[in-house]
């Protein structure tokens, strides 16, 4: 059976990875003025111009906290659920951000398909929950360790 603490985590996660992205867009505003005349020249001083811009580095610290909350999630939480819903509400709140930081919405098309994306996750969720109650969610035989 789906924990709170498991939708908690995996609501986190989507949250930590939409929520950001569109900050992290902002914060590689100017790379294109870093120039050098070698490729690898190039990409160091793109490192060292998002590595040292606290508009970038803030988020994405924050996304990748968001990447060790979802793999310590992983351990406990079943994959064919995990999977879809932390990656369909990372899309809604990357649109929900974006809209609060001004950006582009989408308009109708896009209102629709938040709805179908919650939708999906909601069954998602029930199903998993559903499958857990048919198969037994007290039977602790799955655990049994024996100790010969």
């Amino acid at each position: 059976m789906v924990s709170t603490s498991e939708v908690f985590c995996l609501l986190l996660v989507a949250i930590l990875w939409g929520g950001t992205n569109p900050f992290l867009k902002k914060g590689t505003e100017g790379i294109e003025g870093v120039q050098k005349d070698n490729k690898l020249l190039q990409f160091l001083a793109e490192i060292k111009f998002l590595f040292l811009n606290i508009k970038y580095l803030v988020p994405f610290l924050l996304n990748q906290s968001g990447s060790l909350v979802f793999y310590f999630t992983l351990a406990s939480t079943d994959l064919s659920l995990a999977v879809p819903m932390v990656n369909s509400l990372t899309f809604l709140f990357t649109l929900l951000m974006g809209k609060l930081l001004g950006e582009e919405f989408g308009g109708k098309r896009a209102v629709l398909g938040m709805l179908l994306i919650m939708s999906g996750v909601t069954v998602c969720v029930l199903s998993s929950v559903s499958e857990m109650d048919s198969a037994g969610a007290h039977n602790t035989s799955d655990h049994y360790i024996p100790l010969d």
